[in-house]
């Protein structure tokens, strides 16, 4: 049954589940930098775990709401884009950690942490994106986008040198094939922040 407050009140309850999904998603990505520059760089999957349960309770909510709501202060569509969004995020993270923890042994000298730590980079400017949302302001906005743009063009860079050492002719084949799937889940999961924070300032270019 509608209440008057869900029905013609403001919707401030959509910005704080996108919220929620925003922090979970750059939770998930914290736990996963700060499993990969360990010393002993052990799978601990129980912060990803929670990060995503988080995200999937927000996305679940906002779903409801949807239903719920006569009106939102923004676009149906943007919306369930944004939260789709952010849910892949978490989900590319979550993959990286479980794939991980099958392949351990052979990744003992393999350095992941720096690019891990340019996806939590990447992460904590889509919740500061999506925390601009309330706001509504183009300025601040376009400066938090052309950072997420700087993330994913150095990320890029980074992923061009890997694979000049990838077909170096220097490594095994496992090894190989590891380093390529595992950087490029990394590089996946820079490309779902920048696709948050793209809806995210689509969002503010139509509604300011």
């Amino acid at each position: 049954m509608f209440s008057l407050q869900t029905m013609f009140g403001q919707g401030n309850q959509f910005y704080d589940l996108l919220e929620q999904s925003a922090v979970a998603a750059h939770d998930s990505t914290k736990a996963l930098h700060e499993m990969l520059k360990g010393d002993q760089r052990e799978p601990a999957l129980d912060a990803f775990k929670l990060a995503r349960q988080r995200e999937r309770d927000a996305s679940e909510k906002i779903s409801q709401e949807l239903v719920d709501s006569f009106i939102t202060p923004i676009e149906r569509e943007d919306i369930e884009a944004l939260s789709s969004a952010l849910h892949k995020i978490n989900k590319q993270a979550e993959k990286f950690a479980d794939r991980y923890t099958l392949a351990v042994q052979h990744l003992e000298h393999i350095d992941f942490a720096p690019r891990a730590a340019m996806l939590e980079q990447a992460a904590s400017v889509v919740v500061k994106m999506v925390k601009q949302l309330r706001k509504i302001k183009l300025g601040p906005m376009k400066a938090l986008n052309d950072e997420l743009r700087s993330i994913e063009n150095e990320a890029d860079r980074l992923m061009l040198e890997l694979y000049r050492e990838i077909y170096s002719g220097d490594l095994e084949p496992l090894q190989m094939f590891l380093l390529k799937e595992f950087f490029e889940i990394l590089e996946k999961a820079i490309d779902r922040c920048r696709e948050a924070g793209v809806v995210a300032y689509d969002i503010v270019l139509k509604n300011s």
